[in-house]
């Protein structure tokens, strides 16, 4: 396996449990990076807290680490101060559907020009295996032992409702999908936000008989179909959910107030 420039190759192996979906999609960021030959220094990423929060200890561009759930508060206030830079956010479910939904949702709806990627393991993995806004319903975790009683957030239909221009959903099993849509995502003026369904074999998948990574990776390919098909199948829909470039980018948006207030002096 080849590892590209993009990747700090001392750092390695991932800080993640075996069988873990985080470094598929770090992966498939840092190669896309490299076909796309963005200059390392006009590439910001930026993460919160959680399991995935880490992924900014092996990306080798500038980086910030951030408090849980204000990923995207730092990622708007770096794009808005640079507009010129490539800014990434990278997220679980918690950090991006719990304490930092709000952020969320008035990203998508400012349509700031900068990439949410969003590794949802359906749980708080790193903290012992919490549910989480995106737990499926009835699944067993370390807070809900007889059953979540919820109804999960559908995070890709909350963005799309917030004014987020380019939506897409896909798995760690579908790589060559993932990688199209990272690239249509950094290639996109606007609010660009993918959701990405990953295994957490150690928590989720310990607690719901889905031990092995193998078996869980499975499992997340049969709950999923391409979005044409979802209707019937009744399963979690897959694929490009949203694009549309008929929406001003936020600093665009706010140059036009500029240069109106520079015409009046």
């Amino acid at each position: 396996m080849r590892i590209n420039d993009y990747i700090i190759k001392e750092r390695l192996p991932f800080f993640f449990c075996a069988g873990c979906g985080h470094g598929i999609s770090i992966k498939m960021l840092t190669e896309t990076f490299d076909e796309l030959n963005i200059p390392k220094n006009n590439i910001v990423t930026v993460t919160g807290i959680g399991c995935y929060g880490k992924a900014d200890d092996y990306i080798d561009t500038n980086t910030m680490h951030t408090v849980h759930g204000r990923a995207l508060a730092y990622a708007t206030g770096v794009k808005v101060a640079n507009p010129e830079l490539t800014v990434v956010a990278m997220m679980g479910d918690g950090d991006s559907a719990a304490i930092g939904g709000n952020h969320l949702i008035h990203a998508a709806r400012r349509n700031v020009g900068i990439t949410a990627i969003v590794s949802n393991n359906m749980n708080y993995g790193m903290t012992g295996g919490q549910y989480s806004p995106t737990t499926p319903y009835l699944s067993i975790t370390a807070t809900s032992p007889y059953g979540f009683p919820e109804r999960p957030l559908d995070l890709c239909k909350l963005v799309i409702a917030s004014g987020g221009t380019f939506v897409a959903r896909t798995t760690v099993f579908h790589t060559a999908q993932l990688k199209k849509y990272i690239k249509m995502a950094l290639q996109h003026k606007g609010f660009s936000f993918i959701e990405i369904l990953s295994p957490c074999p150690t928590q989720y998948g310990k607690n719901n008989k889905l031990s092995s990574a193998p078996k869980l990776v499975k499992y997340l390919k049969e709950i999923t179909s391409p979005v044409s098909k979802a209707k019937e199948t009744g399963k979690i829909p897959i694929g490009i959910l949203k694009e549309t470039n008929d929406v001003l980018e936020y600093n665009e948006a706010y140059m036009q107030i500029v240069n109106k207030i520079k015409e009046k002096k």
